[in-house]
């Protein structure tokens, strides 16, 4: 009988945890706590993942804009720079120079050059979940380009089909070449690649710092919204 007992107890246990993460999950982005006690840039440096950001954020002497009050920062991992060094420059390089095995790294940079570049991810005000919807707000970043803002349903059945009620909302961030992209399919297949919009998930969303927000922007993004040279 005690054994029965604790084998429904575990049972419970594991079904509310179930719950809980199928609720979290739905919300869209990693688990975390929505409130950190510090600034960005503290907060910043509590994950290994930023461990590249943080550098650039140093060597082109951003960290005051980042820690400003009211601020949002999309925060582009170390993934999405590298995305940058290794897919853009490092092969546009390569196709000027006709040399495949030429390498080139992130502190080969021009640091002083990517000021703006860095800006465009950092936003005047607090730019939360309950003030997007799937139309979409331009927001004016600070390299004093527009960005639009959208929260998006992702568009898969994979929630649905495996018994969730509803779909799990996402932010994205938009850099618009021209104008905006067409929502019909086939016009958007008959748009060259240089004139389509650059779109990225966020991968986590809602981080609350003393000074502002945080949304982390999904590996896949190639830093400065650059697309490959091909």
């Amino acid at each position: 009988m005690k054994k029965i007992t604790h084998y429904i107890f575990l049972c419970c246990i594991l079904l509310v945890a179930f719950q809980s993460c199928k609720k979290d999950y739905i919300v869209g982005g990693n688990l975390h706590s929505a409130k950190f006690n510090g600034s960005t840039y503290e907060y910043l440096h509590t994950n290994h993942l930023f461990d590249t950001l943080i550098l650039l954020i140093d060597k082109t002497g951003l960290k005051d804009e980042v820690n400003a009050n009211n601020t949002t920062f999309f925060a582009p991992t170390n993934y999405c720079i590298n995305n940058y060094v290794k897919k853009v420059v490092q092969t546009r390089l390569q196709l000027q120079t006709g040399d495949e095995n030429l390498v080139f790294n992130f502190d080969q940079l021009d640091f002083p050059g990517l000021k703006d570049s860095l800006r465009a991810y950092i936003f005047q005000g607090n730019i939360t979940r309950d003030s997007l919807n799937k139309y979409g707000t331009m927001y004016s970043a600070k390299d004093g380009e527009q960005r639009l803002i959208t929260l998006e349903e992702d568009p898969s059945n994979t929630y649905v089909n495996a018994g969730f009620t509803e779909r799990p909302k996402y932010i994205y961030i938009t850099k618009i070449f021209g104008t905006r992209d067409p929502v019909d399919p086939d016009s958007l297949a008959a748009l060259p690649e240089s004139q389509r919009d650059v779109k990225d998930i966020i991968q986590s969303s809602g981080i609350i710092t003393n000074n502002g927000v945080v949304h982390v922007i999904g590996n896949s993004h190639i830093f400065t919204f650059a697309k490959q040279p091909k």
